[in-house]
């Protein structure tokens, strides 16, 4: 299988700020061999998309925005030798950085310059459905040359992202596969832990194609990646000096992969996942990020060298997925991350001693797919059924919400809750407390609990944030009874 530049082509971060263990599953089993060696869900809605588009006069807009945003085709550099024409924002990638304020209302304009309607969705903020940026809770769509507004009250502080919220089915161009995501970080009030200044740091996958799994079914690989729109060593290095503390804020932008990263000689000190204080600040040595999950971690500068941070499999780092990280007075070739046994644990980050809650309502929410033949993609479905041709699932405000996350399948499933956050409570049977995400890796054959209150009525989306399994049924809407 034809899979990854033979030339190793090296990287760095135009978006830098300046100052249980893991077993493969069925399809990462062949692609890591390979390596070593987008909605069927939304057909019924785009087909009257129209009911969708948002009519750009139907209501008074204020002056003057606080952020503009452009969508639009661009040609993209990942290295010298590796150009791209993709769709972005603002004619870069990641798109421009968003610094908001916890409860300051904020307005945003969007100019959507394609051919096709488009839509922006700001995950991981609670904000009402109709500006959620997701067509299935009723957020409308952006017209094909138009302008339109959103404001909201962005909550909750820390870090999250703004992305496409559209299928892609077969169109590798489209949806997550293209460029159109940036960061959003809305200021704490008080920061969670001291440091020396800041990086963002955003993970993507390049050049998609299809390849068959080893039961005959497609899935999407890739032959480049990048940090900040850059493959590996064809952007300035990050600048460090010995004993600082630097807080490096990471979002996984890929469509359907999974990252794994890690600094030799270096801890990460987890302080924040998917935007939440964690209680406990574990350090680790290798962080995982699956597709929508976000990290903030500290890591102090205590071994002066050239390092690379980046993905601790070569393939991947080969691809491009890495940055150099540079001591002050030091010089010569950066020096790789070490592969090690992939292991990771939600629980280190959560309360030493879990606390209990009984819940007001059990909801399961059981994972399994069905073999679509040879050269298809798989048919994904929650409780036996694939979006459209789905039930909402009901919630009563105010109550404690059991949700079993039971994985049967062979793959693993970043899955993700809008406008929502839920609170871990076991995973493959051992409890845990005071960690709070909207996206949670849900590994091959295993279950996942999670709490949530419901506390924020309206449509509210579900689904799998892996591009091939949402377009193809990993999706289901939650409302309120």
């Amino acid at each position: 299988m034809k899979r990854l530049l033979p030339n190793p082509e090296q990287a760095g971060s135009p978006f830098a700020c300046p100052t249980p263990s893991f077993s493969p599953n069925r399809r990462r089993l062949l692609r890591n061999a390979a390596l070593a060696g987008s909605a069927t869900l939304l057909s019924p809605i785009l087909g009257s998309q129209s009911n969708f588009l948002l009519d750009s006069t139907a209501a008074p807009r204020p002056a003057s925005p606080d952020f503009q945003i452009e969508i639009a085709e661009i040609d993209w550099e990942l290295s010298p030798k590796k150009k791209i024409r993709t769709t972005a924002y603002n004619g870069q990638i990641p798109g421009k950085l968003l610094r908001l304020s916890e409860g300051r209302p904020v307005t945003i304009a969007i100019t959507n310059k394609l051919d096709r309607a488009e839509i922006v969705h700001w995950h991981g903020q609670w904000i009402p459905p109709d500006v959620d940026g997701s067509m299935e809770e009723g957020s409308p769509m952006i017209p094909a040359g138009a302008t339109s507004q959103v404001t909201f009250a962005p909550r909750p502080f820390g870090l999250h992202w703004y992305h496409t919220h559209t299928p892609a089915h077969r169109d590798l161009k489209l949806g997550l596969y293209s460029g159109q995501f940036g960061v959003l970080f809305v200021e704490p009030r008080t920061n969670p832990a001291p440091y020396d200044h800041e990086q963002f740091l955003v993970l993507h996958d390049w050049e998609p194609y299809f390849v068959s799994s080893d039961d005959g079914s497609e899935m999407v690989d890739y032959a480049a990646a990048s940090i900040n729109g850059r493959m590996l060593g064809h952007a300035d290095p990050i600048r460090v000096k010995e004993g600082q503390r630097v807080l490096f804020h990471i979002v996984n932008a890929s469509a359907t992969e999974a990252h794994w990263l890690s600094l030799a000689n270096h801890q990460f000190q987890i302080i924040a996942l998917d935007g939440r204080p964690v209680p406990t600040q574990s350090k680790v040595d290798l962080l995982r990020l699956g597709p929508a999950e976000r990290i903030s971690a500290i890591v102090t500068m205590s071994s002066p060298g050239v390092w690379i941070l980046g993905e601790t499999r070569a393939s991947f780092r080969n691809a491009g997925m890495g940055v150099v990280l540079e001591y002050a007075n030091q010089t010569g070739k950066p020096q790789s991350p070490t592969e090690t046994q992939l292991r990771w644990d939600y629980r280190l980050s959560g309360d030493s001693s879990p606390t209990a809650h009984a819940p007001d309502v059990t909801v399961p929410l059981v994972f399994t797919s069905r073999f679509k033949g040879h050269g298809a993609l798989d048919r994904w479905m929650i409780n036996g059924k694939s979006y459209p041709d789905t039930e909402p699932i009901l919630l009563k405000q105010g109550l404690r919400h059991r949700l079993v996350f039971q994985n049967r399948s062979k793959d693993d499933h970043p899955v993700h809750l809008h406008r929502h956050a839920f609170e871990l409570v076991s995973i493959r049977g051992a409890a845990t407390s005071g960690i709070f995400k909207d996206v949670v890796i849900v590994e091959a054959e295993s279950t996942v609990e999670a709490d949530l209150v419901a506390d924020n009525p309206g449509n509210t989306l579900f689904h799998c944030h892996q591009q091939d399994h949402m377009d193809s049924g990993f999706m289901t809407l939650f409302r309120y009874a």
